[in-house]
């Protein structure tokens, strides 16, 4: 009797395991699905940055970006100084967890207006949350946008 019960005490950690890394690693939604409702998705990207391209936005608006990123955006609260959605709140929403910015294929797969619609609006469904104009303006809201695409690093 004391070998059965043993044997359930232990085996029931690892069988939650198991089950906790089949379900991270079962097959999920592209991150744009889920970013941006399908009846938006036409809208966001025809947003444009007021300065162009946010791949080659200037140094003084990176710079802001990064003021605002870290600063009165908080966006460093969930997606972290170094971008990859491991900042201190981070873990509050387990279930679809923050961006990570420095992958590429998310820079990738998301437009300029992508990324500036879910600053603008949240993202659904998520913990991202509209930003605009609760705690910045629409022009600050592209500088965040240049400053996220820094993240990622790999040559295009």
């Amino acid at each position: 009797m004391l070998y059965r019960n043993l044997v359930g005490f232990f085996m029931l950690p690892a069988m939650m395991a198991v089950v906790t890394i089949a379900a991270a690693a079962a097959p999920r939604e592209p991150t744009e699905a889920r970013d941006i409702p399908p009846s938006a998705r036409e809208e966001a990207r025809s947003y444009k940055a007021p300065f162009g391209d946010t791949h080659t936005a200037p140094p003084e608006i990176v710079a802001a970006g990064k003021g605002l990123y870290e600063g009165k955006g908080r966006c460093d609260f969930c997606h972290g100084i170094s971008g990859k959605g491991d900042g201190p709140a981070a873990h509050m929403n387990s279930a679809d967890p923050p961006s990570d910015f420095t992958s590429c294929a998310f820079q990738k797969e998301h437009k300029d207006g992508d990324l500036f619609w879910i600053i603008k609006y949240g993202s659904p469904g998520t913990g991202m949350q509209s930003l605009i104009p609760a705690l910045l303006s629409e022009e600050e809201g592209w500088k965040v946008v240049a400053y996220i695409r820094t993240f990622c690093t790999a040559q295009p």
